[in-house]
């Protein structure tokens, strides 16, 4: 299985943090070389691992937004 490589070319946020320390993040992560996408996932101290995610362009992100708007009561 070929190496998976990423660049977190910006850190937007973390949305909880475990009593284990691991971290669930928005980044803007380049998978691979690729242009960066909007990336949510959890990560371990120190980034040495992390968990699986969900990676979104930004006309999802903006799908998604829209949805929260209309059928998400907060």
């Amino acid at each position: 299985m070929a190496e998976i490589k990423y660049e977190i070319v910006e850190e937007l946020g973390v949305l909880s943090e475990s009593a284990k320390g691991w971290r669930k993040e928005l980044n803007l992560i380049s998978w691979n070389g690729a242009a960066p996408k909007y990336d949510l996932r959890e990560w371990a101290p120190n980034r040495e691992k992390m968990g699986k995610g969900v990676t979104l362009t930004e006309d999802e992100v903006k799908e998604l937004r829209r949805i929260f708007e209309e059928k998400v009561v907060i």
